[in-house]
C-alpha cells in the first residue's frame, strides 16, 4: 500500500500536470482564436474597400456655376455624392427608372423652355415613382392638391392628374418658369420647389443675399439642390462612381397606343378586358384613374393608354445599342463585351 506521504506527493504531481496541460490548452486555444480573428480582419480589409470621392471642380446646375471654392458648398455636395454613391441599390434603381421615364419628361421640359437638369429634381423628389408624402404631395413631381389645381391639373376622388407623368411635368414646368421669372435664377427656382416661392423670398430679404448658396436654410432645403446636383453627376457619369450595367438591365419606355373616351366608363375592369389587358395593366398605364369607374359627367375627352403587344414579350426583345428607346448614351454604363 502507498503511504500517506507518497499519496500526497503523487496527487500533487498529477495536479500540477493537469494545471500545466490546462494552461497549455488554454494558451493554444487563445492563440488560435486570435489568429482566426486576425485572418478574418485581413481578409475583410483585402476584399472590402470604401473610398472617398474625387469631387469635380467644374459642376453646374442649369448652366449656373456651383461655387465649390466655398468650403461649405464643397462639404455639402460631398455629403450628397457619398450618400448616393454608397446607397448602391437606390442609385442603381435611379439609373434603371431614368431610362424609362426621362424620355417622356425631356421633350416636355424642352418645349416649355425649362432646363433639362430639372428631370433630376423630379428624380430626387419621388425616385420616379407615384408616391404620396405625409403632407399629401403626390406623384412623380410631388405636387400638392391646391398647387396642382392652380396649374391646371384635374384632381378629385375619381381622377387625379398628378399621377399622369406627362401632365404633371407640364404643371411643374409652369411653376418653375414662374419661379425663374421671380428670381432670374434657376437654382433659386429649384430651391423654391421645396420651400415655396414666398418662403425663399422671405429668406433672401431677411439674410440680405441674392443666391441659394449664400442662404442659411432649414435642413431639408439646405440639402435639396445638392441632392439634385449629386444625382445629375452620378447618373451622367455612372462608371466614375462604380455603377456598371448593360442596356438590357435598364427599364425601357413601353410602346403604347391610346383610346379616347368622352363618356363615362362604369366598369374599368370590363373596359380593360375589352382592350386585351387586365385591370392591373390598365391602372399601371393610367394611374390617374383613381377608382374602378370613370364618372365623366362633363363629357370631357380623356386619353387612356394601353401597351402594345410587345410589352408582354420584353424579355425576348433584342435591344440594339443605338436604339432611341434607351436613355442617352452618356447616362449608360456598359462594360466592354457586355452589349
Amino acid at each position: 500500500m502507498m503511504s500517506k506521504a507518497s499519496y500526497q506527493t503523487l496527487t500533487g504531481i498529477l495536479l500540477g500536470v493537469v494545471i500545466l496541460m490546462g494552461y497549455e490548452l488554454f494558451t493554444f486555444s487563445s492563440d488560435d482564436h486570435k489568429t482566426e480573428d486576425q485572418n478574418y480582419q485581413h481578409k475583410f480589409n483585402e476584399d472590402y474597400r470604401i473610398y472617398s470621392l474625387n469631387i469635380p471642380t467644374d459642376l453646374t446646375f442649369c448652366e449656373e456655376e456651383v461655387p465649390l471654392y466655398d468650403m461649405d458648398v464643397y462639404e455639402r455636395l460631398d455629403r450628397e455624392l457619398l450618400v448616393n454613391t454608397y446607397w448602391q441599390s437606390n442609385s442603381l434603381l435611379y439609373h434603371k427608372r431614368a431610362s424609362k421615364w426621362f424620355p417622356i419628361m425631356e421633350p416636355i421640359l424642352k418645349k416649355n423652355g425649362v432646363p433639362d437638369d430639372f428631370k433630376y429634381l423630379c428624380l430626387i423628389e419621388s425616385g420616379l415613382m407615384n408616391v404620396v408624402s405625409p403632407a399629401g404631395a403626390t406623384g412623380f413631381w410631388q405636387i400638392l392638391k391646391t398647387t396642382g389645381q392652380e396649374y391646371g391639373l384635374e384632381i378629385n376622388s375619381n381622377v387625379d392628374e398628378r399621377y399622369d407623368v406627362a401632365k404633371s411635368t407640364e404643371a411643374a414646368c409652369k411653376y418653375l418658369k414662374e419661379a425663374h421669372d421671380k428670381y432670374g435664377n434657376w437654382t433659386l427656382a429649384a430651391a423654391s420647389y421645396n420651400m415655396g416661392i414666398n418662403g425663399v423670398e422671405r429668406q433672401l430679404e431677411r439674410q440680405k443675399v441674392n443666391n441659394y448658396y449664400d442662404l442659411l436654410l432649414n435642413a431639408e432645403t439646405s440639402r435639396y439642390v445638392f441632392r439634385i446636383i449629386a444625382a445629375k453627376e452620378i447618373l451622367e457619369h455612372p462608371t466614375k462612381y462604380g455603377f456598371h450595367f448593360r442596356l438590357k438591365d435598364l427599364y425601357l419606355p413601353p410602346e403604347t397606343y391610346t383610346v379616347k373616351v368622352d363618356t363615362a366608363i362604369s366598369d374599368l375592369a370590363l373596359f380593360a378586358e375589352q382592350h386585351g389587358v387586365n385591370y392591373k395593366i390598365l391602372k399601371i398605364f393610367n394611374p390617374w384613374l383613381r377608382e374602378t369607374h370613370l364618372n365623366n359627367k362633363s363629357r370631357k375627352l380623356y386619353t387612356i393608354e394601353f401597351p402594345k403587344s410587345g410589352y408582354f414579350d420584353f424579355q425576348s426583345t433584342e435591344v440594339e445599342p443605338d436604339s432611341n428607346e434607351v436613355a442617352p448614351k452618356e447616362s449608360l454604363s456598359i462594360p466592354e463585351g457586355d452589349e
